[in-house]
């Protein structure tokens, strides 16, 4: 799959750099959801189960682009369900534009502090930005030790790099050359985690209709949300290793 990546990239550069350039100029940018970025919900038996300390972090999609409210994004539909059984204490640290490194320099802004689980919604940016293997692979190494020595070992359910080529906004061929990388890089990805035995990468491999992007084709809208939020509650419930 790597070489015939660069196959392609060889044949086709040209024409795939014009389109990159085409659509930074008249891609639409939608704003973050507005709302809270942190808070609390007390479950009806709140007496009888401990708080759950809960993270989301990452890029755009974390932090809601393109949806109106932060309880029609993930982080709503996430704290909403976890609070059936739990009271839950979370915090939403999410930026658009972050690559993972850029997700990991800003979580070093937090103080050392216990989270029970981390949701980490990153990559797409890495793809855009045309990152190595390697240098993903070192990339990812770093935001998971920073998550397990900094939260104190937290679950760690990262989302899968969703596949870009079913993405509205991309044009062809360059959506399927970003899909084929994102392919790549979520293969990295799971390689490293091999070593993780707290974490778990998410990959439903679900096809995207439209209804489930936001206006600009390219983030998840309410009701991808939604369902985004349904597939890590599931994972996280199991704990176990999604391929």
């Amino acid at each position: 799959m790597q070489l015939f990546w660069y196959l392609v990239t060889a044949l086709l550069w040209p024409l795939l750099l014009w389109q990159g350039k085409r659509l930074r100029k008249l891609a639409v940018r939608l704003p973050e959801a507005a709302g809270d970025r942190a808070g609390s919900i007390t479950a009806s038996n709140a007496a009888q189960q401990p708080v759950l300390k809960v993270l989301i972090c990452g890029d755009s999609a974390a932090a809601g682009a393109g949806i109106a409210s932060q309880q029609q994004a993930l982080v709503g539909y996430l704290t909403r369900a976890l609070a059936v059984a739990n009271s839950v204490e979370w915090q939403l640290v999410a930026q658009s534009g972050l690559c993972c490194n850029g997700l990991v320099k800003l979580l070093q802004g937090l103080p050392e502090q216990r989270f029970d689980q981390v949701y980490v919604s990153i990559g797409v940016n890495n793809v855009t930005a045309l990152t190595g293997n390697r240098q993903y692979r070192e990339q990812c190494r770093e935001l998971l030790t920073l998550l397990s020595t900094r939260f104190q070992s937290p679950q760690i359910i990262i989302s899968a790099i969703p596949p870009m080529q079913q993405f509205t906004a991309l044009p062809w061929p360059l959506n399927q050359w970003l899909g084929l990388k994102a392919r790549l890089l979520n293969k990295v990805l799971t390689q490293e985690l091999a070593h993780w035995p707290n974490a778990v990468m998410v990959d439903a491999k679900l096809s995207l209709s439209p209804e489930l992007l936001a206006a600009d084709g390219f983030h998840p809208s309410a009701k991808g949300a939604a369902l985004w939020a349904q597939l890590l509650l599931e994972t996280a419930a199991t704990g176990c290793k999604q391929t």
